[in-house]
């Protein structure tokens, strides 16, 4: 019989390879690009590793310019529609910084680096995160195009951000997010949708 204080413990496994691929933690990015790069790199080995989508994120510290934690997509390593790589990376900086509010008083202003516009998920994750500032690669249509379904996105969700404190830069490094999109896609790559109900 199971004991009614047992606890249900979650892991999270992150890919080997991925803590082997960060720079050192002095390593910094002062460009934009630069930083976009970086997180188009990691989503080019989460490919080429099989361990997900082509997809990846990092937080960094805005004011230094250095990584604080990184994300890739490990939907289908994990199996879990939630594994998306905003929400390792938040998570990861969160655990990091020992707080659940990454904007909160006497933090620095961290910047999420995406390789993709959010999905409708992460949309809803960002602005409880605390980052001060989202950089994307690829559109929502970019995705959209290969076949990955980005969920009910409000319109002018960017006005949403600006409003809520929360800078958005789009388009940065943009064609270079976008081929490892099509490689994905032209590689056979699974496009994870659920299947929306209905059907078995």
């Amino acid at each position: 019989m199971k004991n009614a204080h047992s606890r249900t413990v979650i892991t999270l496994s992150l890919p080997p390879w991925l803590e082997r691929s960060l720079p050192s933690p002095d390593k910094v990015f002062p460009a934009i690009e630069d930083r976009m790069r970086q997180v188009i790199g990691l989503a080019e080995q989460n490919i080429a590793a099989g361990t997900g989508g082509p997809f990846a994120a990092a937080i960094f510290d805005g004011a230094t310019g250095r990584l604080v934690a990184a994300g890739v997509n490990l939907v289908t390593s994990l199996n879990s529609s939630i594994a998306h790589a905003e929400i390792i990376a938040i998570m990861l900086a969160q655990q990091r910084s020992g707080t659940y509010d990454l904007g909160g008083n006497g933090m620095p202003p961290f910047e999420l680096v995406s390789s993709a516009e959010p999905c409708a998920m992460c949309l809803g994750a960002i602005p409880w995160s605390g980052v001060r500032r989202l950089v994307c690669g690829a559109s929502g249509e970019d995705v959209a195009g290969i076949g990955f379904d980005e969920g009910a996105k409000p319109a002018g969700w960017q006005r949403e951000f600006e409003a809520r404190g929360i800078a958005v830069v789009r388009n940065v490094c943009r064609s270079e997010a976008v081929a490892v999109l099509r490689r994905y896609a032209e590689q056979g790559g699974i496009i994870y949708n659920s299947r929306q109900g209905g059907g078995r």
